[in-house]
């Protein structure tokens, strides 16, 4: 990626590869909190010049590097500077929602040498929409900068009259002069002398105030977080080099992406553009994360149950029982400029929402949560029945009525998304096939929630209304000529038949009849559907296919990452080791093997991945990804009421040993290995305390 971010909690930075925030870049570079531009410059030079950029790394998630040197410089015949002879180091962490950024300075010149370090700032508190060109509208007001010994000062009175500043402060006895943005620090060294200054930035909102943590105790409290992270997981390792780098990217990137706004931890969709809280991605990654964090989930689930719709309100496409889309905090939101505060504009976060506790509480037996969040349940089931199904036919729909909301309201949220095989774009209400599944899913498990909480008769209904919705789906969805299921059906309930993956999402749902799911398996592996790199999201010859486009014909790995979930659900092992192998394969030629938020979907024969320009890097259910390859391979699908965990390992070309430690699951953890020998699966049991046998499962297809 052409792009350095750094994130913690609510604090993210964003710059190109040398550590600068160049003003007016056209990617909106700078410093961001709570969908505001707290920097928008941030530039560093010597003696007045650019510095030329060695080496820049961002290998780690909550540090990076940039190694930098002088150019020649050289005035009237008098050398001020020879080439290269100075090196320069800008070390940087975000802890506690501050900016530390230290800048070395190494001397290789054979005889003492004078010169500065300047760094210039600019703060323009721009909205995030209008960085990204969404929006524009009413904003406030710039005040004067205040310069002051060891400080600078940038304010900002909002449109929506909350103040914000942004401090920039350093050791005052460095000798760093401030004049309007810029601070000049001198520095004299001899050969190989070292010198260094450290600077802190402070993004402010409203009446927030940051007591100063020296650098030092800084760094070493965001050491202890990602410690306590990394001891916090379940640990999996195999003899499979690239698999154990993708899950170790995984889980760091993941650590990055957590924040907590006061409900537990939970994952925000992404960086750069999508740093807030989503309904439908931080839930899927939560899924992703159950076998590694559970406790994702419950922070997740409190997060959006807080959310949840309370009442009809066409401008944020709120409806009583509905989970959020995606909450916003800048100045054109609290101003009421953009319905984001939260918008609710997504047909799929509500059964979602279930689905994520239904599993959450297979994988913990905390059936106190399911108990806590009841009432949130019951509006949610609600809304499925009563606004999710507008027009009573039994599918659920969306359309937009928010005037500034999204049009499609699935996961391919993109105009074009949704087109008939003769290229016309299918129009509102519309039923997507992926949706159906979600529902179906939600209900069947919350069906055996209520039915262990003594609820039968709610059980009965819900088992009742999943029957009926099992048979008009395949009677609807399904298109007999291509042998798939259609991805929507459009407004006057017409078969949307372009070839998607969407449907794949419905394997883990258990919707599909079982005569259908190879057909399905067989199609997504299909060459017109699989790059060799992943599923695309639009069949290669559709009318729509265009490998370049965001949902046309990319390949998402998180849409992977779902339909491999529903693979190994039934059992298509054969089909999910093809897609994970080729996931593989991509992530080798992406930086640091970490997997994008999406790549173009050209086929692997003609080279090596294509990356989407503008991805998303690092994303939580990109990085959550790789977690479900194992739940996938080891065929891990808990049940609420079973006294044992049965296992059916299928894993891919290259892999025999997998270790499973502390796998949290019931009311204690699991450590186990399962090794690959002569295509015969051996487990052995390390350590258990949770009360239930953990064995091999037949080859009998329990899950159909």
């Amino acid at each position: 990626m052409d792009y350095r971010v750094l994130k913690d909690n609510q604090l993210f930075l964003l710059t190109d590869k040398n550590g600068d925030i160049p003003l007016d870049h056209p990617y909106g570079l700078g410093l961001y909190k709570q969908d505001t531009r707290f920097l928008s410059e941030m530039s560093l030079t010597i003696n007045g010049e650019d510095l030329i950029l060695l080496k820049s790394e961002a290998d780690g998630t909550y540090e990076s590097s940039m190694l930098l040197t002088n150019p020649h410089m050289e005035e009237d015949g008098e050398i001020k500077l020879w080439r290269e002879s100075i090196e320069v180091e800008r070390f940087r962490y975000i802890s506690d929602d501050v900016l530390y950024e230290t800048i070395k300075a190494k001397s290789y010149y054979p005889k003492p040498v004078n010169f500065s370090l300047e760094l210039s700032l600019e703060a323009d508190f721009v909205d995030m929409f209008i960085v990204r060109g969404f929006q524009e509208g009413t904003t406030g007001t710039k005040r004067e900068t205040k310069v002051e010994n060891d400080r600078l000062t940038f304010g900002y009175e909002g449109a929506d009259e909350i103040e914000r500043q942004t401090q920039v402060f350093w050791d005052a006895s460095s000798g760093a002069e401030a004049e309007g943005n810029t601070i000049a620090f001198p520095f004299s060294l001899d050969h190989e002398e070292v010198k260094e200054v450290t600077v802190r930035i402070v993004p402010l909102v409203g009446d927030e105030k940051k007591e100063p943590v020296s650098p030092a105790n800084a760094y070493k409290k965001l050491e202890k977080i990602y410690k306590e992270w990394n001891d916090s997981v379940t640990k999996v390792k195999t003899d499979h080099s690239s698999l154990n780098r993708l899950l170790e990217r995984g889980i760091q990137d993941l650590r990055a992406l957590s924040t907590d706004i006061g409900f537990g931890p939970f994952f925000v969709a992404g960086l750069p553009w999508f740093g807030v809280p989503f309904g439908r991605d931080s839930l899927i990654a939560a899924l992703q994360m159950l076998p590694f964090h559970p406790d994702i989930a419950k922070g997740t689930l409190r997060t959006m149950a807080h959310y949840q719709g309370t009442k009809k309100d066409e401008w944020r496409d709120e409806e009583p029982g509905k989970i959020m889309h995606e909450i916003r905090y800048g100045e054109l939101a609290n101003t009421n400029q953009v319905p984001f505060t939260p918008y609710y504009g997504t047909i799929d976060a509500t059964p979602l929402f279930l689905m994520l506790l239904t599993e959450y509480v297979r994988f913990s037996k905390d059936f106190d949560l399911f108990n806590e969040l009841l009432p949130n349940v019951e509006r949610a089931l609600e809304w499925i029945d009563k606004y999710g199904d507008r027009d009573g036919d039994g599918f659920v729909e969306y359309h937009q009525e928010s005037s500034k909301g999204i049009a499609n309201q699935g996961w391919k949220d993109s105009a074009d998304s949704v087109v008939h095989r003769n290229g016309d774009y299918a129009k509102s209400p519309i039923a997507l096939a992926e949706v159906q599944g979600y529902v179906y899913q939600a209900k069947t498990g919350m069906a055996e929630l209520y039915e262990a909480a003594g609820s039968v008769a709610k059980a009965d209904q819900l088992r009742s209304q999943s029957k009926v919705l099992k048979e008009k789906f395949n009677e609807a969805f399904w298109m007999e000529d291509v042998s798939y299921y259609a991805i929507a059906l459009d407004e006057h309930k017409q078969p949307v038949g372009t070839i998607t993956s969407n449907p794949g999402h419905v394997l883990y749902a258990g919707l599909m009849e079982e005569d259908k799911q190879e057909k399905v398996l067989d199609t997504l592996v299909s060459r017109n559907m699989f790059s060799g790199y992943g599923i695309r999201t639009m069949a290669e010859g559709e009318a729509g296919y265009n490998p370049m486009s965001y949902h046309d014909g990319s390949v998402w790995p998180h849409d992977n990452s779902v339909i491999l979930l529903g693979m190994g659900y039934v059992q298509g092992n054969d089909q999910a080791n093809v897609v994970m192998e080729g996931l593989i394969k991509a992530s080798h030629s992406f930086e640091y093997e970490r997997l994008p938020e999406l790549f173009c979907g050209y086929s692997d024969q003609e080279g090596k991945p294509v990356p989407y320009p503008v991805a998303c890097s690092p994303q939580a259910w990109a990085a959550g990804t790789p977690l479900t390859f194992i739940r996938t391979m080891l065929g891990l699908y808990p049940t609420y009421e079973d006294k044992a965990l049965m296992l059916s390992p299928s894993f891919i070309e290259g892999l025999h040993e997998m270790d499973v430690q502390d796998l949290a699951l019931a009311d204690g953890t699991v450590s186990f290995r399962v090794e690959k020998e002569e295509g015969q699966y051996k487990l052995q049991v390390l350590n258990n305390t949770t009360g239930l046998r953990i064995e091999l499962q037949s080859d009998s297809k329990i899950h159909a």
